[in-house]
């Protein structure tokens, strides 16, 4: 397995941004922040904020060879219980191209099920065409949301001890963008720089 090029994130050594960028780079320079001594280095995923463990033993030859091989994030809050799969896919018409469908168990009422079968297309054409109609509608309400719980993630885990910790996250919540930055204001440069930035979709118009 290759070592995963695409995952951006942010290290800090106890109140210190010390890199940001690539995981490889970004690790390979917390190694050395690492074998220097010192506080000890969190990585941080630039767009979730859950925190990256990586294992810095050894040789930076050593750290990358075993980003190759997979790397753990810590959940941020449990999974919801799985959709139980059905045991066959829909069946597919000759010619008809694969789209990738997966088949699983819906739960719906009777009047849900009659309406959905008198739809043009079928059920299966109608609820695809719900979820898409709801993506767009709640796309900005969903990237704000993603926002807040990664911006919320990341003070807790970086600024629980900072002054308006508290009522940051209460201004975060309530979409109050002037209120945030006031609270954070007087916390560590890069801890409050790096806060902002993970918080400015969740200030957005939706």
């Amino acid at each position: 397995m290759s070592i995963p090029q695409q995952i951006y994130c942010t290290a800090f050594q106890g109140l210190r941004r010390i890199a940001t960028g690539l995981l490889p780079d970004v690790a390979l320079k917390s190694k050395a922040a690492v074998d220097e001594g010192g506080e000890p280095v969190l990585l941080f995923d630039d767009e979730t904020s859950r925190s990256i463990e990586v294992d810095f033993r050894g040789t930076a030859s050593d750290v990358l060879a075993r980003l190759g091989q997979g790397i753990s994030t810590s959940p941020a809050v449990s999974a919801p219980a799985p959709v139980p799969v059905a045991p066959t896919a829909a069946p597919r018409g000759p010619g008809r191209p694969k789209l990738g469908v997966v088949a699983r168990e819906v739960t719906l009422l009777p009047r849900h099920w009659e309406w959905l079968g008198s739809q043009p297309g079928g059920a299966s054409v109608a609820l695809r065409k719900l979820v898409d109609e709801a993506r767009r509608e709640n796309e900005g309400r969903d990237r704000a949301r993603r926002a807040q719980e990664a911006t919320q993630r990341f003070m807790t885990a970086m600024a629980g001890d900072q002054p308006g910790y508290e009522e940051a996250g209460r201004a975060l919540f309530a979409g109050d963008r002037d209120r945030f930055r006031q609270m954070i204001d007087n916390w560590p440069a890069d801890i409050r720089e790096h806060a902002a930035k993970l918080a400015g979709p969740a200030f957005e118009a939706v």
